[in-house]
């Protein structure tokens, strides 16, 4: 193993999204991450088109570097071997829905009577609370609940869910912090903890300026398509051949922009000099800029934005992102057993993310690993 959890056991005990996504970070990073299924598997390797080699794309983008092991917990040698992983491990990761572990002897408070010093992480929708916990916690519908569907689509349109499981990803990063937070205190007091993150909560959270709009302003936001509440320009603007997004932070790179597209005088005129102004005003300032944007491409364009300093982009497909990042030396693809997938974003100078192990097959460790947890 290498990596800087390198050591650290972790039973993954989640399945979907927001678990596996958590559990695959601390694996890249080293750790030894023993995902325990179902004898059905877990639910995302029938989530398909698309397939590769007839497995699902959906369950590869977050199950490398596992071992799996499918344990049938209403059989007693599964459940005996459950109960010792758990017993074993530093980590414990699962998105049950609370309570649900507990006739099993798998709920944190059974679980840290054996062993204290564990971290065990829970990920439900609504929280452990007693009206929460009988929710079912999936992403669409805290898209829903949460309020982000409605500031997402055309002003004079329909509510759109995001084009992703935001809040399901938001709630892995939040648990993977929670994670490494607990082990931090663990190092020094010997003792472990339960970490509890819901994806409404997460969700609220990553709602940043919009839910502090409500909760510190009083002003529930609405859809503005494409558009920011808060600056312009920020968001598409039409050149010769199609958009571009342009974001002008601030007065000087608005100064910039408008130097660029051959209008200076705009940075000057007492309707844009300033951010508020312009948001106040963008009706009457965004047919100016695009004007002047129509009268080149969006690639041609960029290119001289760009240069200029002013954050810019085209508005690609996924395949164009990623050989965007591919352009500019991120080299966002590793394959690992064959098969690809999109490298951990997290760099370091001293100790580096390894793949070791492709998405296992279902209980593809299964044999050793019983034979590791009973000690034959």
């Amino acid at each position: 193993m290498t990596g800087p959890l390198s050591g650290l056991l972790v039973a993954d005990f989640s399945r979907i999204l927001a678990g596996p996504y958590a559990t695959m970070l601390l694996a890249d990073l080293g750790a030894d991450v023993i995902k325990v299924e179902a004898p059905a598997g877990d639910d995302t390797r029938s989530w398909q088109p698309p397939v590769r080699d007839g497995s699902s794309t959906y369950y590869l983008a977050v199950n490398r570097n596992k071992r799996s092991i499918a344990l049938d917990l209403k059989d007693p040698a599964d459940l005996a071997a459950a109960q010792e992983l758990a017993r074993r491990a530093d980590v414990l990761v699962e998105n049950f829905r609370p309570g649900g572990l507990a006739r099993f002897g798998l709920d944190y408070e059974t679980v840290a009577e054996g062993n204290p010093a564990v971290i065990y992480a829970s990920i439900s929708g609504f929280g452990s609370g007693p009206r929460g916990a009988a929710l079912p916690g999936y992403d669409l519908i805290v898209q829903a609940i949460s309020g982000l569907m409605s500031l997402t689509g055309d002003p004079d349109g329909e509510p759109f869910r995001a084009g992703i499981s935001v809040f399901d990803v938001m709630a892995g990063l939040h648990a993977t912090i929670g994670v490494l937070s607990a082990l931090h205190v663990r190092a020094e007091s010997g003792r472990g903890q339960h970490v509890e993150v819901n994806l409404l909560s997460s969700a609220l959270s990553g709602l940043v300026n919009q839910s502090s709009a409500y909760v510190a302003g009083g002003v529930v936001p609405q859809r503005m398509g494409n558009s920011h509440p808060s600056l312009f320009p920020y968001e598409p603007l039409p050149c010769a051949d199609g958009e571009l997004i342009i974001t002008a932070g601030n007065n000087g790179q608005f100064r910039k922009l408008v130097e660029v597209l051959g209008v200076p005088e705009l940075a000057d005129d007492p309707r844009f000099d300033r951010n508020e102004k312009r948001t106040a005003n963008r009706d009457e300032l965004r047919p100016l800029l695009v004007e002047r944007l129509r009268t080149r491409t969006r690639m041609e364009w960029f290119a001289d934005i760009i240069a200029a300093g002013v954050p810019c982009g085209p508005i690609n497909t996924v395949d164009g992102g990623v050989a965007f990042a591919e352009d500019i030396g991120l080299d966002p693809v590793v394959t690992v057993g064959g098969i690809p997938g999109i490298r951990n974003p997290i760099t370091f100078s001293g100790t580096t993310a390894s793949y070791r192990l492709p998405p296992p097959s279902l209980d593809e460790h299964g044999p050793e690993l019983r034979k590791w947890l009973t000690n034959e």
